[in-house]
């Protein structure tokens, strides 16, 4: 039968191996009742596939007594453990525990980390998915741009954007539908094992081609347990962040030494067998609060005082129908609420003000339920079959500050101080759009998995789909528009085509704007219920070749169909989108001493929903454009003068032409397109060093070969138009293409058909979406051998190309697909470079040491190299601007600074250390627990701005978190 089993990225089970006398049996026992049992081939191999995971008692047995046992043997997901019996002469029983079993998995072809509930008790980590995924090798912080629906901070992977990985728990992909920006997580103490996979899964799985970070909550047993944790991180015991100044003035551009704040959190767990050997129950939960203090910039004269909740439950019951058939149930939620207040602030005396009005509230709530059945048909034949939901609720409260009445004032930065005085002008009007309040995501996820042991060959086979929808989503200004003041160089237009032709005019010809000052009515609205098919099929073959070899061959096929508001699909992509997976192990001692493996393969991924908000579904997106000869109090321009656009003195213009006009599905997106995807190669080895130590290297290459966003060249499309004979009216602004490739779009022809454009790469004018990522990772082991532990992991990586991926770090653009660089190819020269998520050298260490049964130690340290950032301004020697008025451009100072080019951001220097005492009296049930984060008060710039404008580049945009102190006390029965 081979020792390769199932190990799967997003399973929720592990498999054991190993060698034993031919003929005799080996049983599996875990602590929940489930029992497996097989006998050992004629080769004298064995494995047990598809074990839940968590502690078991294997044993082998001859004639029907047991003559060999191993105890505490613990099954990490989608691992394998090699479990081998020498020949039992003698039909005495021998019981030895877990801990001289081999420490390398020969079983599997990818790269993962496993933390395990015992660790994630000690180890100073934040309580969130993400964290937990920060210490795997390669991982890196994502910009503080973008975060989850939750609040949660995310994660890169492999140089690729922090909207391409996929979440799971207990094998339901719940993955934020909307965005891809995180995911649902289950509450800290529930988490059984958090695997991060870092790349070569299984062609069992996809939609990701980022990281892959999957949760196996805690199960009930036979012994019932129950436990509750307090924890609070006092405002007392935190750093006072680092205040931000404008690069060009020296001055404070934001007091940030009073934003701080506390938090506690309360969790509480049960766990039990409700009928014994056949039914368990496991429940807990969990309910954070956090107020703190945020001043804003000096220019906004305001400060919040802002509260937050974050609770979350999960339950999961399994039942054991019989030794063959296993049913789970699992249901987890989690919220995140904010409410705040506002106030003046004066940071000139640091002092807080009078009560101003109240902030805009949001309130997210995301649920999941998942069902799951196992049979266990033959010892050869494996059945798995789950279904499961998940809603997430985005309500957005307008609040009793948002009066629409007020005109909310953007760019005070960019008034004419002529009128100001040098001190920007502002209103008491925080927030320029609001949601839809009946905004929510649905998920739906549905696969079945057929395993079947032939010979040497454990072949599975099956399907993966799963449906998203976005509804009700949507955003609007609560007064009707915003007013944005502006500036350019004087005597160049606001906007212009690429060859210089006007679109809205030079501020310079109007009263007012001598100096190129301006403002704008900007007017924005959005609205859509939209949704995504994803289907997958697969089959893969673990082969045995002999007891050294195991080969694993994999073929995926991929197919994604995006909808739009009305139900009608705009983008089709149902060819055969095959995924191969090759990958090799080689046990070369034959004793799990030391494996050399390699795994290459593809990977799809499909637009979540957001895509189509803009992208297929009607928006309104117009500025009205005006010179000004004064400013009242209120921030609002006076002595207005209407300046001309394409569509003359005073009317409304839109740069991708959103007027409010929903567009046919078949004119969204150049014909075939095709799907993002990229390829990956890995060649690595884990060798032990001693009986008590392991290490190892990796080699990794990822390449972007495939990208979707959109390209808005309207002159272009109307010169192809014309020539076409077709009316350019007609024409959008933008089109969804494939970034360095040739591109034809269809366009209505007015008579009720459509007509053709074709363009040539060369006459689109983009070089082809490039993103690659090479890494080395070495590492040295020490697992938990009754006294300590211990991990060191150096990675030396590089990412470089002219795209980031759905988004964009240095401006914080998060529109998915949809970033301006492919908009115009001036706004792409120069973009190739290093890229944001860029980060050199990486070292982690982590580990615990048991100083006596009543007292525990553990530390984190992370040391990265900072990111390369880019300095982005007018374009060209004489500062224009082709494709948009703004500094967003590959040029600095009338010279070219490509991407990645301008500089790096300092090194990321934390460590983290936590202390545990279990005292004696109280049998080690209770434990008193302290965390110090960040134990040396690193605060470095973690992002800043990177437009040349205004002098504020260069300025910091945010810091390492400073040091805090949280403290503990836990009681487990």
């Amino acid at each position: 039968m081979g020792f390769s089993g199932l190990a799967f990225g997003q399973a929720t089970t592990g498999n054991i191996f190993g060698q034993a006398p031919a003929g005799d049996t080996v049983v599996a026992t875990s602590a929940t009742g489930v029992q497996r049992s097989v006998t050992v081939g004629a080769d004298g191999r064995y494995t047990i596939n598809s074990l839940p995971v968590g502690s078991y008692s294997v044993s082998l047995q001859k004639d029907g007594h047991e003559v060999s046992s191993r105890t505490d043997v613990t099954i990490q997901v989608s691992a394998g453990t090699d479990v081998s019996f020498s020949s039992a002469k003698s039909l005495e029983s021998v019981t030895v525990t877990a801990n001289a079993l081999p420490a390398i998995d020969v079983t599997s072809v990818d790269s993962r980390t496993v933390i395990t509930a015992q660790q994630l008790k000690t180890l100073p980590v934040a309580r969130s998915a993400e964290a937990i995924a920060l210490l795997a090798p390669g991982a890196t912080q994502g910009s503080s741009f973008f975060t989850g629906p939750t609040g949660n901070a995310l994660v890169s992977f492999g140089g690729a954007s922090v909207t391409e990985n996929a979440y799971y728990i207990n094998g339901m992909n719940v993955t934020d539908p909307l965005n891809g920006e995180g995911g649902i997580d289950l509450p800290y103490g529930s988490i059984e094992q958090q695997e991060t996979l870092t790349g070569g899964y299984s062609a069992a799985y996809g939609r990701s081609d980022g990281g892959v970070i999957s949760q196996v909550g805690k199960r009930g047993t036979n012994e019932w347990h129950f436990g509750a944790q307090a924890l609070w991180t006092p405002t007392s015991l935190r750093s006072d962040p680092k205040s931000i100044y404008n690069p060009a003035t020296g001055k404070i551009y934001q007091y940030r030494n009073d934003n701080k704040g506390w938090n506690t959190t309360y969790d509480a767990y049960i766990g039990g067998p409700l009928i014994q050997d056949k039914l368990f129950l496991f429940a807990s939960l969990e309910a954070s609060k956090s107020k703190d203090t945020l001043v804003s910039t000096a220019s906004s004269n305001t400060a919040y005082k802002r509260s937050f909740h974050d609770p979350k439950w999960y339950t999961k019951l399994d039942w054991n129908i019989n030794e063959s058939n296993i049913v789970e149930l699992t249901a987890a939620s989690t919220k995140h609420q904010y409410n705040g207040d506002v106030y003046a602030y004066n940071t000139r005396t640091t002092t807080m003000g009078d009560l101003e009005g109240t902030d805009t509230g949001t309130k997210t709530s995301a649920q999941m339920w998942i069902a799951k059945y196992t049979s266990y048909i033959t010892d050869n034949l494996t059945l798995s079959a789950q279904y499961g939901k998940q809603k997430t609720q985005l309500f957005t409260s307008a609040g009793a500050s948002i009066d629409p009445s007020i005109i909310p004032i953007a760019g005070a930065d960019s008034e004419n101080p002529a009128y100001t005085g040098g001190t920007p002008i502002t209103n008491s009007q925080i927030s320029g759009t609001i949601g839809d309040p009946a905004h929510q995501t649905k998920g739906a996820n549905y696969r079945v998995d057929l395993t079947y042991v032939l010979g040497d060959h454990t072949i599975t086979a099956g399907i993966d789909n799963q449906r998203t929808q976005d509804l009700h989503d949507g955003d609007y200004i609560p007064a009707g528009y915003n007013w944005e003041y502006g500036k350019v160089a004087p005597g160049s237009n606001i906007s212009q085509t690429p060859s210089g032709e006007m679109q809205v005019d030079t501020p310079s010809n109007y009263p007012g704007g001598a100096q190129g000052y301006y403002v704008d009515r900007y007017e924005y609205k959005t609205a859509a219920s939209v949704r995504v098919e994803q289907r997958a099929q697969y089959i893969e073959d673990s082969w045995q070749v002999n007891d050294r070899w195991l080969l694993k061959l994999g073929l995926r096929n991929d197919q994604f169909t995006n909808f739009n508001s009305n139900g009608q699909p705009y983008i089709r992509q149902t060819k055969p989108q095959w995924a191969p997976r090759l990958g090799f192990s080689w046990d070369v001692n034959g004793d799990s001493t030391f494996r050399v493996y390699g795994n290459a393969g593809r990977y799809y991924l499909a637009l979540p929903t957001s895509v189509a908000l803009r992208g297929a579904s009607g928006s309104l997106f117009t500025r009205t454009y005006y010179t000004y000869t004064g400013i009242n109090a209120s921030g609002y321009p006076t002595g207005l003068t209407p300046i001309n656009t394409v569509n003359g003195p005073g009317q409304p213009y839109s740069e991708n032409l959103e007027y409010g006009q929903s567009p046919d599905p078949k004119t969204v997106t150049a014909k075939s397109l095709t799907a993002q995807y990229q390829d990956e190669y890995i060649l690595g080895f884990d060798k032990q060093l001693t009986s008590e130590w392991t290490y190892g290297a990796k080699a990794v290459y990822r390449s972007l070969k495939n990208e979707i966003d959109d390209t808005c060249q309207i002159e272009l499309f109307t010169e192809k138009a014309l020539a076409a004979g077709l009316d350019p009216s007609n024409l959008r602004g933008c089109y969804f293409f494939n970034p360095g490739r040739a591109a034809t779009f269809t366009i209505p022809d007015g008579k009720g058909g459509y007509g053709e454009i074709h363009l040539s790469n060369d006459e689109l004018g983009f070089q082809h979406a490039k993103r690659n990522y090479y890494a080395l990772n070495l590492y040295l082991n020490h697992p938990f051998d009754g006294k300590w532990w211990g991990r060191v992991d150096y990675t030396f990586s590089r990412s470089y190309g002219n795209t980031e991926g759905q988004v964009k770090s240095d401006t914080g653009q998060a529109d998915i697909s949809a970033t301006q660089d492919w908009d115009y190819p001036s706004l792409m020269e120069y973009a190739n470079g290093l890229l944001h998520n860029d980060h050199k050298h990486q070292l982690k260490v982590l580990g615990g040491y048991q100083i006596t049964p009543e007292w525990n130690v553990s530390g984190v340290i992370s040391m990265v190299s900072g990111a390369p950032y880019d300095c982005l301004g007018a374009y060209g020697p004489n500062g224009t601007y082709p494709a948009y008025a703004g500094p967003y451009y590959h040029w600095c100072s009338g010279k070219p600074v490509p991407a990645g080019s301008a500089g790096r951001l300092p090194w990321q220097k934390v460590v983290s250390f936590n202390v545990e005492y279990r005292p004696a009296f109280a049998g080690n049930k209770l434990a008193f627990n302290a965390d110090v984060f960040n134990v040396f008060n690193s605060q470095q710039p973690t992002y800043i701005y990177e437009y040349q404008n205004a002098g504020q580049f260069g300025r910091v945009r945010g810091y390492t978190t400073p040091r805090y102190v949280r403290l503990g006390v836990t009681y487990d029965f």
